[in-house]
């Protein structure tokens, strides 16, 4: 079968577009909450959580659309709902609006990673499907970390009293509210997704063949799994990934500008993206040592050394703050990978299924931040933070307690550099 490597590339665009978009609420959430006159915490984790639910209630459906409809229909849809939700917010900035534009975008994001992976596997190869999706998260942790900065760029230049704009800017600056330099991104994300759906409508895609592990499956299997006590225990592994993921990233700026007054705009947003960029980087470092090591030896490393980092970045100084927060988005790299794997490989058929029910999991980013919010209304930020240490725990746990029916293969170092 002929390879599209043109294909290939665009697929890398999109997962450029949907990490710029979905991971810029960490470096917002301090604004929001000062823009907004937020006087409870609780409140700004409503933002994250509006995205998550959306994400966790699209994933099942996501995987019936794509066996019903034509891909490329999948994806313009899917770029079509964020581009509404960018709108929304950009036109009329508010709190309320912001909850419900981040909805809309979740649905849409949920869609598109959907239908990505097996149109990754059949236009780059199934013998390439490994290495292309490794790229795809390089690319997805390069632009979590270029958005941050492109916020603080547009922040410092629509500030108030700020008159030497470029024509980029001096655009933004006439349709942004000028106590809302942060709104501006809105605009920027829509004329982005103007222009990737205006692309992705001209491309001509190949026919889309799901293999067993990628279709979403019957209402028979999914009762069948539901019986399977190991069902439970890996979808509220996932769903601890992403509420410690989440939970961290959208609240570091914040906890930077409370306990050590730096600046959000600046230094928050680039420990923000420091954090996701290293995540990436992780994800590298990851691949090499599943194939020397037990992924469950990896999980039980990654989970100590993780709880350990996030006691040293509450509880420590400022330095060890600004190190420890993104040295996390490496250390927490693999754990979403490892358990999806796990569970997957603890079941015998329905795969498709049981990865649809994971993928609902995700519903995790809802709650992390959320929970965190409302505490830090009660016991402080620094306090709050702690929740994060009990789902690491029960990351931990799976270390000890998953009993995968095939092992991941690992092989000496020696072999695995004559490879």
């Amino acid at each position: 079968m002929k390879r599209n490597y043109w294909i290939v590339a665009l697929i890398m665009l999109f997962w450029f577009v949907i990490s710029f978009i979905t991971n810029i609420m960490g470096p917002l959430i301090p604004d929001v909450i000062q823009n907004f006159h937020l006087s409870y915490l609780g409140l700004a984790g409503f933002i994250p959580t509006s995205f998550f639910v959306a994400y966790a209630v699209m994933s099942i459906p996501s995987g019936i659309l794509i066996e019903k409809l034509n891909q490329k229909i999948v994806l313009i849809i899917g770029f079509t709902l964020p581009l509404i939700g960018s709108l929304l917010f950009a036109f009329h900035p508010a709190y309320i609006t912001l909850l419900l534009s981040s909805f809309i975008i979740g649905l849409g994001m949920a869609m598109l990673q959907t239908v990505i992976n097996p149109l990754t596997r059949v236009a780059g190869g199934e013998e390439n499907f490994a290495f292309f999706s490794v790229l795809g998260q390089l690319v997805f942790g390069a632009a979590s970390f270029v958005s941050p900065l492109l916020y603080s760029y547009l922040v410092q230049e629509l500030s108030t009293g700020k008159r030497s704009y470029n024509l980029f800017v001096g655009v933004l600056a006439k349709i942004t509210p000028p106590d809302l330099p942060w709104a501006s991104l809105y605009w920027v994300f829509a004329v982005i997704l103007i222009a990737i759906i205006l692309i992705t409508f001209s491309a001509r895609f190949p026919a889309l063949v799901l293999n067993e592990d990628e279709k979403s499956g019957s209402v028979q299997s999914y009762k069948l799994l539901l019986k399977n006590k190991y069902v439970y225990l890996f979808f509220f592994g996932i769903l601890s990934y992403v509420a410690t993921e989440q939970g961290i990233a959208n609240w570091i700026s914040q906890f930077l500008f409370k306990y050590h007054g730096l600046n959000p705009q600046v230094v928050g947003a680039q420990e923000v993206g420091l954090f996701w960029g290293l995540m990436s980087v992780g994800c590298l470092f990851g691949l090499v040592a599943l194939k020397l090591f037990d992924s469950k030896n990896i999980l039980r490393v990654s989970a100590s050394v993780s709880v350990v980092l996030l006691v040293l970045c509450l509880f420590s100084s400022k330095e060890i703050a600004l190190i420890g927060f993104p040295a996390l988005g490496f250390t927490i790299s693999v754990m979403f990978s490892i358990i999806m794997s796990l569970g997957l490989n603890s079941v015998s058929s329905h795969h498709g299924s049981f990865a649809g029910i994971l993928c609902t999991g995700i519903v995790g980013g809802a709650i992390g931040p959320l929970i965190v919010g409302n505490l830090a209304d009660i016991f402080g930020l620094k306090l709050a933070m702690l929740v994060i240490l009990f789902p690491m725990a029960y990351i931990f746990g799976i270390s000890v307690w998953a009993k995968p029916l095939i092992q991941n293969k690992t092989v000496k170092l020696n072999e695995l550099f004559k490879k």
